[in-house]
């Protein structure tokens, strides 16, 4: 189940709830406590359970993932496939108590976890769709379920799914790197064995500094919220930029991690700002 990654989705959702409400405490209903486990065990479970049973052939020629339960023994396929079907009954059901549109969002990403994985479609080993995946459910997804909570889907800022794709492509493509020998020894077509690891490079550079910029201007004309002044902000912009071309050459969990984290300070900066004038 990975839980490392499920900070992830709570982030996300927590950012979307936050947004909605005006307050860096939003009230906790049952929808907001259904989704704590929608976005926690349930869907990565029910996701990363698709994409084990599918991935043999790479997880066996990447030491990363030697710990992977069929690499290991530890289950089968069938075993596999059955945890990922009570799964994603739990995710439909839990996701049923915050309504209908956190109903039909917790079903497109698991629709878009079993794409992402299962042949026919397996877009994992489709350039450019990888990427688009995790960006869509990650960037966009996981806030939009926390705004749903609170506020009609539709009033959702336009802004915030064009950052949150930019983001989540460009935190995503440098892990595309990180696998792409096993990935090419297994005849998977990434996006990092398609296009190389330089040239994901450069595009990661692009689409964080694309993110950052957009960020930034976002600051200063005062969309969603203003303020006089954004000096953390203008200081925090160059910063990011070095940190993510220089981590994301040589990439790795932990320094896409690092990455995130630092992008999390004027984050925090903002959402006090917004806090503050709603």
């Amino acid at each position: 189940m990975r839980p490392w990654f499920w900070p992830l989705g709570w982030g996300g959702a927590y950012l979307g709830a936050v947004l909605a409400t005006g307050t860096l405490f939003p009230p906790i209903t049952p929808g907001a406590v259904a989704l704590a486990f929608v976005l926690g065990p349930l869907v990565w479970g029910a996701v990363l359970a698709v994409n084990d049973r599918y991935d043999l052939e790479t997880d066996r020629r990447n030491p990363r993932k030697a710990t992977a339960p069929l690499v290991t023994g530890a289950l089968d396929a069938a075993a596999l496939t059955r945890w990922a079907r009570r799964l994603t009954v739990a995710a439909l059901v839990a996701a049923g108590l915050g309504g209908w549109p956190l109903f039909a969002g917790t079903a497109l990403v698991l629709l878009l976890g079993w794409l992402y994985s299962a042949p026919p479609f397996r877009l994992k080993g489709r350039a450019g769709w990888d990427v688009t995946v995790n960006a869509l459910a990650v960037g966009v997804l996981g806030p939009l379920s926390g705004w749903s909570l609170y506020r009609p889907f539709t009033d959702y800022p336009l802004v915030m799914v064009v950052l949150g794709l930019l983001l989540g492509a460009a935190l995503y493509l440098p892990t595309t790197v990180i696998d792409v020998e096993a990935d090419r020894a297994a005849g998977d077509v990434t996006s990092a064995v398609r296009w190389t690891p330089p040239a994901c490079h450069r595009f990661g550079v692009a689409l964080w500094t694309a993110a950052v910029l957009l960020w930034l201007v976002c600051c200063h004309l005062g969309v969603l919220t203003v303020r006089d002044a954004w000096p953390l902000q203008d200081a925090a912009a160059p910063v990011l930029l070095v940190l993510y071309t220089v981590l994301a050459s040589r990439p790795s969990i932990a320094r896409m991690a690092v990455v995130s984290a630092a992008f999390a300070v004027p984050a925090a900066d903002f959402l006090l700002a917004y806090v503050a004038t709603h």
